[in-house]
């Protein structure tokens, strides 16, 4: 059994019908560099909207900022062209809902799957894009 889940594991692999990015912020570190022009730059208004109904905004905007950056991590695997943070909107439809991503960028046809997670001091995301399209 176990060698054949790892055979299935190395022929998806080798497939390479996906691109992954992840990053992990540290919550003490990120605020202390968390400032408006960050915010300006880095946010679209709706994820603005999305962190600042929260309490505890700091942990949302850094667990949105994970997201970013794991998304354009798998994207700059598929796509080496220019995306600017705002580009990489991560949605929510509910306050505890399941992010999903939109790319501001015609071109980019490519299905994006996400997950955010926190604990402690730190934030984590992970996403994986579909490259077989």
């Amino acid at each position: 059994m176990e060698n054949e889940i790892l055979k299935t594991f190395d022929e998806f692999v080798a497939a390479k019908n996906f691109a992954a990015g992840n990053d992990l912020v540290f919550l003490p570190g990120f605020k202390e560099s968390f400032d408006d022009l960050f915010k300006k730059k880095v946010y679209t208004p709706a994820e603005i909207a999305y962190c600042e109904q929260f309490d505890n905004s700091i942990l949302r905007f850094a667990s949105t900022w994970a997201a970013k950056e794991a998304v354009y991590k798998a994207i700059k695997q598929v796509d080496k062209s220019t995306l600017g943070w705002k580009k990489i909107e991560i949605i929510r439809d509910k306050p505890v809902g399941q992010p999903y991503v939109i790319i501001h960028k015609e071109s980019f046809t490519f299905k994006i799957s996400l997950t955010i997670s926190h604990d402690g001091d730190y934030a984590w995301a992970i996403a994986f894009i579909d490259t077989k399209l």
